[in-house]
């Protein structure tokens, strides 16, 4: 199917159920469209057919965007239509897929802190913050790069880890790819910043106990 009518399908997908043609209202489509868009996405176990309706459960969004990308679609293209909360799963996918343990959404108290996703693999520990906004200027990335250090050293203090590496993760492409030895990886390089990650870790902001 053609990419851009998958990345369209990725609009369509709400918890609950949807007709063919509110699915092509939605989706800016022709109804007969809609129901091959509808089709791929059900043979592909996203979502279900049940009198006539599509039946789409919590998770099938993200479903969708990972399935849009799997078959070639940009990951920014394909995320830039999941909310936040979507936006998280996507990245704790692409860290499971490359062998990370995580943990999602982690509170550490006195002082409270919250930690978007944390992968553990091979003796180190990533904490990423999740930006799942339209555009970060240098100033503001600044100050998003000085909380993530401040929580990665208070998250060292909590729990036992030998090293930890801060982490900023962004919906779309940023001129800065650094700020303070600090990673700032648009979600479509996500997955191959990881890949090489070991074999760059002299170049990163690594906090040590």
């Amino acid at each position: 199917m053609d990419l851009q009518l998958l990345i369209r399908g990725i609009e369509g997908v709400t918890q609950g159920e949807i007709s063919a043609k509110d699915f092509s209202i939605v989706t800016k489509t022709d109804e007969e469209t809609a129901k091959n868009i509808l089709n791929n996405f059900v043979e592909n176990g996203i979502g279900f057919f049940e009198n006539g309706l599509t039946y789409f459960k919590d998770g099938d969004k993200l479903k969708s965007a990972l399935f849009a990308i799997n078959n070639g679609a940009l990951f920014e293209d394909a995320s830039a239509l999941i909310n936040w909360k979507e936006f998280e799963a996507l990245v704790l996918e692409i860290l499971y897929a490359l062998g990370f343990q995580c943990t999602k959404n982690m509170i550490l108290t006195k002082p409270r802190m919250e930690i978007d996703v944390i992968g553990k693999k091979l003796g180190v520990t990533v904490l990423i913050d999740c930006k799942h906004w339209q555009r970060l200027n240098n100033s503001l990335l600044q100050k998003v790069v000085k909380k993530q250090i401040e929580r990665t050293k208070f998250y060292l203090k909590k729990v036992k880890s030998n090293v930890a590496i801060p982490v900023i993760v962004t919906l779309h492409d940023e001129r800065v790819n650094f700020i303070d030895n600090v990673p700032i990886v648009p979600i479509s390089q996500l997955h191959s910043f990881l890949e090489d990650f070991y074999g760059n870790m002299d170049k990163l902001n690594a906090i040590k106990t």
